[in-house]
Parts: structure tokens; C-alpha cells; sequence
């Protein structure tokens, strides 16, 4: 008599070794996943595309009865990567059977790396490598030769992570065929090169684009990774407190003003603008973009690629884009004088304008536009919020502790009881599900600044930084610090966390 099993069973109780035993690509290619077992029976995932002498051929071979539920594609796709998420062993097996002597035959027999088969092994280590990388939630993997190996490592949560050393004569083929898949000149090792690829990994499409820059000991390949299989972030899912909420909200419903994010790179300032203009994005307005590049599509609005060799700027685009009846305009950065003198007349005739500026802070951003060369009062009349944002890593649910900080320690860091609370907090400790670091996934941390009456007059004046930070503060906004604190004070990130990306003394003790 089959259990009362009705509903598959959550992504989070698959057994990872029960899965494992039907290869990742033949699990995949028969739309097949044995999740658990349940009292001498075997519970195992299909979808509408299995096919059923596929389903019967593995009840055959099973060791246990088999009850198969159908569930819908995408979660059959999380369900199959998160099985296959901490295997990692084919890496480490084609590095063992990589030798110089047999790749060097290897390469000698076929130096066309067009004419070599799918399995040929450095083929094989590209793959590896490209899929690890996605599987361990990698945004970057560099590639870097020195004298006597070459280092991959993978950037996890915004940190870097030795992952793999290959032997020297690796280092040719390797970057040939990462040159080769990116559309690159593999001729050509003196200049820097940039390219592209797109690949498909658990039906999920990725785009990696690819920088090369010759260095003393060969060529230093990046590739960032880029995952088109993932929704786009809703406003909701920025981590956004209930007042940051609410300011930002303010700002949306506006018809005209300039919104800008700042940040360094890799802050999450375009993913924060993305999903502002998710929100407003309906049917009844004009949205249109600018970027460099393109990092994601949105659907119902007009993204422009920069192109600088045909002449397509910047501040060239926002031009045209201003003929297009706009209603939304977003500038994926302001570079120049001209680009920030077009948006800032954009806002104040009419439009809703969005863009990024690399600057510390929120106050830096007026400075910046200052220094460009626009008058003080454009900027204030303009302007109608600037978000400074960092990206914070996640403290590991699975292990992470608590830990009580010390009032004295607290006081000397200035840390007000209203944000710290009762000095509990919590630390990374690190175990299997966060690759020993304490950590897994981000989250972002931001500083708001509303330009109040009395901030503009600020501006007008060309009033220092700290002046306009000092009013900004006084009439409530949280700096950057102050916000990762209340979220670390909340358990979702490390002091220590906290103290890294704000740059300051990251001791707590």
C-alpha cells in the first residue's frame, strides 16, 4: 500500500546524496529527481516533460518502490541545482587527470581547439569551473598566471576565494578556450580584450562577459557573471526598513525630480534603480534607459546600449531619449559635465530621472555635481533624493551565534543605546552551508538623504559637506553605519561585517 504522500516535499529536505546518485545531466535531460525516501519508499520529482519509459526505466533499476510527483519546471530546477550545489568533485577530478605530459600530447594532436570532442579535458575544466562558479553563487572568477601555476578564484558575497591552482601548462589552453567561447582574438596576447558569452546551465540561460589584460606572467582573465534566470528585485526584496520604504515610495510618485544612487562598484546601485523602475512601470508611462551595459531586461521599457565607438554616448542618448516623450528617463552614470547638465534639466521640465554617481556618501554626490561644473542651484532645485547604499554579507542562519558586546565598547565607538539595544549581536562561525565563512548571501545597507528646505539652502550657499550632513542628521536621516548597525543588532549581519564595508577599525572586543 503506497504512504499518504501528496505534496513533494520542500527544497530544503532533499537529500543531497540520495539525488546525487542519478547524475546531474542524465537527472536533468530525463526530467528526473529522487528527493527522499519515506519508510521503505522512494519519493522522486518528475515534470510534464519526463518521459515515461524514462520514469519506468529507473523504477526498474531503483532498490525501492518508487512514488512519483509532478511539480512544475522551475521548482524541479531549484530542487536539481540545490542537490547538486555541493558537488564539487568533478573539478577536482579533471585536475587530477590533467598532467602536463598527457595534456601536452593532448594539445599536440589536435592544436585546433575547434576540432577537439566535448569531453576533451580542458574543455571539461572550463565547464567545471563555469558551473562550480554558479553553483557556489560566484559574481566573478579570475583567472591569474604567475611564474610557476595559475590561481582560480571565485568572488562569493563580494570576497574572494582560492578555489583551484592548476599546473602551468594548463594556462594556454585555458585561456585559449575561454578566448575562444568569448569571441575574443586568441592571436592577440599584448592588449586587453573584452568579449562575451552566453551559456545554459540547469535550463537557466547565463551571461558571462569577459575581460582579458596581458601581465608579466600571461594573461589575467575576469568573468563576471551574469544570470538572466533570476527574477528581477522587487522594491520589497531590497531589504528597505519600513521608513526607507516610505521615503522611497514618497519619491516614486512623483512626476519630475532626479534620484540618484551612489556607491562604489559592485554596490548593488543599479539592482537598487531596477527595482524602482519595476515598481512604476506600468502601461501608462514612457520609460526609457541608457546604460553601459545593459545588465538585465525590463520588460515594457526602452533600454539603450552605450556604444562610444559609433559615436552613442551618454549624454548623446539622453539627448534623443528626451525626443521620445519620456515620462521616465534612467542614466545608468553620470560622467561628465554635459550628461549631468541634460539629466538635471530633464528633471526640472518634467521628468522623473534616475542615475548613479560613484561617491562615498549620499553629501558627496551634491559636491560631485558641484565639482562638475553645475551651479549650486540647479542641483537644489533639481535634486530630490540621493540613496548611498553598500552591500553587507548575510550572517549563515545555519550557524551563526550570539554574542554580547560590552556597554564601554559600545560608548567608545559612539553606537547610542536607541541602535544598539541591549548589546546583543551576533558573530559568523562557519560550517557547510556557507563554505566555512559564516556567511551566505547579501543584503544592502543604505543612507537616505532628503533635500529639505533648509538643505537646499545649504547647497545654494556651497555649504561644506559636513554642514549639509549635520542638517541632514538633525532632522533624522541614519548614515550608512548607523542603518548596518540596527540590522546587525537584528542578527542579519556581523558588526565586524558592519565595520569592514563602512572602512572603519573592524574590532568589536
Amino acid at each position: 500500500m503506497l504512504p499518504l504522500i501528496q505534496n513533494p516535499s520542500a527544497i530544503g529536505d532533499i537529500d543531497s546524496e540520495l539525488a546525487q546518485s542519478l547524475p546531474f545531466s542524465v537527472a536533468k535531460r530525463a526530467n528526473i529527481l529522487p528527493v527522499k525516501t519515506h519508510d521503505g519508499w522512494l519519493e522522486v520529482w518528475i515534470t510534464t516533460n519526463t518521459d515515461p519509459m524514462a520514469l519506468d526505466e529507473y523504477r526498474m533499476g531503483a532498490d525501492l518502490p518508487v512514488i512519483p510527483l509532478t511539480v512544475d519546471p522551475d521548482r524541479f530546477a531549484d530542487g536539481l541545482n540545490r542537490a547538486h550545489e555541493e558537488s564539487s568533485m568533478e573539478t577536482d577530478r579533471v585536475l587530477e587527470e590533467l598532467s602536463p605530459s598527457s595534456l601536452a600530447s593532448q594539445l599536440a594532436e589536435k592544436p585546433d581547439l575547434l576540432e577537439s570532442e566535448d569531453d576533451a579535458p580542458i574543455i571539461q575544466l572550463v565547464n567545471s569551473i563555469i558551473v562550480q562558479a554558479i553553483r557556489k553563487r560566484a559574481s566573478d572568477i579570475h583567472i591569474e598566471p604567475f611564474e610557476k601555476d595559475i590561481v582560480v578564484r571565485f568572488r562569493v558575497d563580494g570576497v574572494l576565494h582560492s578555489i583551484l591552482r592548476p599546473p602551468k601548462p594548463v594556462q594556454a589552453p585555458l585561456m585559449s578556450r575561454i578566448k575562444l567561447m568569448a569571441g575574443l582574438n586568441i592571436a592577440e596576447q599584448r592588449l586587453p580584450q573584452d568579449g562575451g558569452m552566453r551559456v545554459q546551465i540547469a535550463q537557466k540561460e547565463v551571461d558571462v562577459r569577459v575581460s582579458v589584460l596581458p601581465i608579466s606572467h600571461g594573461e589575467r582573465l575576469v568573468l563576471r557573471i551574469l544570470d538572466k534566470g533570476e527574477h528581477l528585485t522587487d522594491l520589497s526584496a531590497l531589504g528597505l526598513t519600513k521608513r526607507q520604504s516610505a521615503w522611497m515610495l514618497e519619491r516614486l510618485g512623483k512626476s519630475h525630480g532626479l534620484i540618484l544612487a551612489t556607491g562604489p562598484t559592485g554596490s548593488g546601485k543599479t539592482t537598487s534603480l531596477y527595482a524602482a523602475l519595476n515598481h512604476i512601470n506600468t502601461t501608462d508611462k514612457n520609460i526609457l534607459t541608457i546604460e553601459d551595459p545593459i545588465e538585465y531586461s525590463l520588460a515594457g521599457v526602452g533600454q539603450i546600449q552605450v556604444n562610444p565607438k559609433i559615436g552613442l554616448t551618454f549624454a548623446g542618448g539622453l539627448r534623443s531619449i528626451l525626443r521620445q516623450d519620456p515620462d521616465v528617463v534612467m542614466v545608468g552614470e553620470i560622467r561628465d559635465e554635459e550628461t549631468a547638465d541634460i539629466a538635471i534639466h530633464a528633471s526640472l521640465t518634467g521628468h522623473l530621472v534616475f542615475s548613479t554617481l560613484h561617491t562615498n556618501d549620499s553629501v558627496g554626490a551634491i559636491t560631485r555635481l558641484i565639482d562638475m561644473g553645475i551651479e549650486p542651484f540647479l542641483v537644489s532645485s533639481a535634486l530630490d533624493g540621493v540613496i548611498a547604499q553598500r552591500l553587507v554579507r548575510c550572517l549563515c542562519t545555519h550557524c551563526k551565534t550570539t554574542h554580547t558586546v560590552p556597554h564601554s565598547v559600545l560608548e567608545r565607538r559612539n553606537i547610542s543605546p536607541e541602535i544598539a539595544g541591549d548589546g546583543t549581536f551576533f558573530k559568523p562561525v562557519g560550517c557547510n552551508h556557507c563554505m566555512g565563512t559564516g556567511y551566505r548571501g547579501r543584503t544592502a545597507v543604505f543612507e537616505m538623504l532628503t533635500l529639505s528646505d533648509p538643505v537646499r539652502d545649504l547647497i545654494d550657499r556651497r555649504a561644506p559637506s559636513h554642514q549639509i550632513w549635520k542638517e541632514a542628521k538633525n532632522q533624522g536621516n541614519d548614515s550608512l553605519q548607523e542603518d548596518g548597525i540596527r540590522r546587525a543588532a537584528q542578527g542579519i549581519t556581523s558588526l565586524e561585517e558592519v565595520f569592514r564595508v563602512t572602512q572603519t577599525n573592524q574590532s568589536v572586543d
